[in-house]
């Protein structure tokens, strides 16, 4: 069995930091960079390249709307036009800066609203697509398994990676709980590991309220950069697939 652990990264802006990016580096295999639309700068994006290139860890985009002050969480309404036109620029400006650091772009996966917005909605999904194309064929996508986003890049030939959570909960309908409820965050590393194995090795995940186990497939695992103590959660569930038997690689 194999999986690939996932994070978010290069959030930082200026004099103010967020998150552990050297410490989840030498962790995680795979990392999605900010595009500085909701978080990142052009310092800091080349500054986590080139500790993703000493760690060996492969890079992904992930681009977001313009929405600095909400953290790329809020709704905002653009055209397809514009959003389009959005995510290329996002998305060649990282590919550009990876080439520049002597690595490559390998996948791209949206940010908070906009990620949202993508796996429910088809139409959406096919631009983010188009943008993402238009930039590099190659590229994969990462989101939810069976989602508009899935969808959009089998119409479009582009490798889609379905991605659990080790660090959110789940709602009865499949869906993460909100942010704003109690509970939406898994801040203990034992019960993330705990929610790994089930997804690695059984395939499913236990509902936040314990009534259900829902069928879920991942070929990667994510951990939110600003998950408070986001690296030792990816540790102990990178030990714990390790100790089952778990092959730890980027997708």
């Amino acid at each position: 069995m194999r999986i690939d652990l996932n994070a978010d990264a290069g959030e930082s802006f200026g004099p103010w930091t967020l998150g552990a990016d050297e410490a989840l580096c030498e962790i995680v295999t795979s990392i999605s960079l900010a595009c500085g639309f909701h978080a990142g700068d052009p310092v800091v994006l080349r500054g986590t390249l080139q500790l993703a290139r000493r760690a060996g860890v492969s890079v992904g985009a992930h681009p977001s709307y313009p929405d600095r002050q909400g953290f790329g969480r809020r709704v905002m309404q653009l055209s397809p036009r514009e959003l389009e036109a959005m995510v290329l620029y996002q998305v060649a400006a990282v590919a550009g800066m990876s080439r520049a650091e002597g690595l490559r772009l390998r996948h791209v996966k949206p940010h908070g609203a906009l990620f949202h917005l993508v796996m429910r909605d088809d139409e959406a999904a096919d631009v983010f697509v188009r943008a993402v194309r238009s930039c590099d064929p190659d590229l994969c996508l990462v989101g939810h398994g069976g989602s508009a986003l899935a969808r959009a890049g089998q119409r479009a030939a582009l490798r889609f990676v379905s991605e659990a959570y080790m660090d959110r909960t789940y709602e009865a309908d499949g869906s993460l709980t909100s942010r704003a409820d109690a509970g939406a965050l898994i801040t203990d590393p034992l019960q993330a590991a705990a929610q790994a194995l089930d997804i690695t090795m059984r395939g499913c995940v236990r509902t936040r309220d314990g009534s259900r186990e829902l069928p879920v497939a991942a070929e990667t695992l994510c951990v939110h950069g600003d998950t408070p103590g986001a690296p030792a959660i990816a540790r102990a569930v990178r030990e714990a697939l390790e100790r089952a038997g778990v092959l730890v690689a980027p997708f």
